[in-house]
């Protein structure tokens, strides 16, 4: 029986919310594709896992989950869901059993060092620096109305570990953002490379999929086309 994946869901990351995805979105729904965005609250790990998982519960048949930064952390656990056919990272955490994105910046530490803490739990990421370290090939008042509505994220969101990554078990797709100063882009490859992901690279700044939202809807795309070939080609169930 042939598996037709036409159901994208998209996950934002810290600092942003899913307004970001318009672009990809945009292009997905005119290529066919039904496509939700999630609105999580990064108010705790577990809430924004809970959150998508609730938005995939859904959609109508199988779902290509796409992650950006934070986001990669709420897909590989919500992940596990069975309807995810496959995961797609856009410089994002592929977290391993008892990561957290704290804990793994500290091997490879981004360039930036504008991320600051509130006073009631949350992290923000200085305005000042917010063109330069989070979206540099934005145009500088897009960035500035940015910074100025950023989501900030809560400490629990940001320190809980992951404990099933379903990159283990899923087909996983990548893009290395090679000019980020939010996560380190060799952090980025080492993920990509651990998680035996399909990777792609281009020269972008943290937000790839708002500077760059033709290449991610192309790399999420192929993750739904090479499922559907895979699911052609295999043998019919006697």
């Amino acid at each position: 029986m042939k598996q037709v994946i036409k159901n994208v869901v998209l996950v934002h990351g810290a600092f942003a919310d899913g307004s970001g995805w318009e672009a990809v979105f945009n292009i997905l729904k005119k290529d066919g594709y039904t496509v939700a965005v999630v609105q999580h609250p990064e108010t705790s790990y577990a809430e924004d896992v809970k959150f998508t998982k609730a938005v995939i519960d859904r959609q109508s048949g199988p779902v290509v989950l796409v992650g950006h930064s934070y986001g990669g952390a709420v897909i590989t656990e919500a992940g596990n869901h069975p309807k995810v056919a496959a995961l797609v990272y856009i410089a994002a955490f592929a977290l391993d059993t008892g990561e957290s994105c704290a804990t793994i910046e500290q091997g490879l530490p981004p360039a930036s060092k504008g991320i600051k803490p509130t006073d009631d739990g949350y992290f923000y990421i200085d305005p000042a620096v917010f063109h330069a370290d989070f979206a540099a090939d934005l145009p500088e008042a897009q960035a500035a109305f940015m910074a100025e509505s950023q989501v900030l994220i809560s400490v629990d969101s940001f320190t809980s570990p992951v404990k099933t990554p379903a990159w283990k078990s899923k087909p996983t797709w990548y893009m290395v953002a090679t000019a980020d100063r939010s996560i380190n882009p060799d952090q980025e490859r080492m993920m990509a490379k651990r998680a035996k992901a399909k990777t792609i690279e281009v020269n972008s700044s943290h937000v790839a999929y708002i500077s760059h939202p033709n290449e991610t809807a192309k790399l999420i795309e192929e993750a739904a086309t090479a499922l559907e070939e895979v699911a052609t080609s295999a043998p019919a169930n006697r």
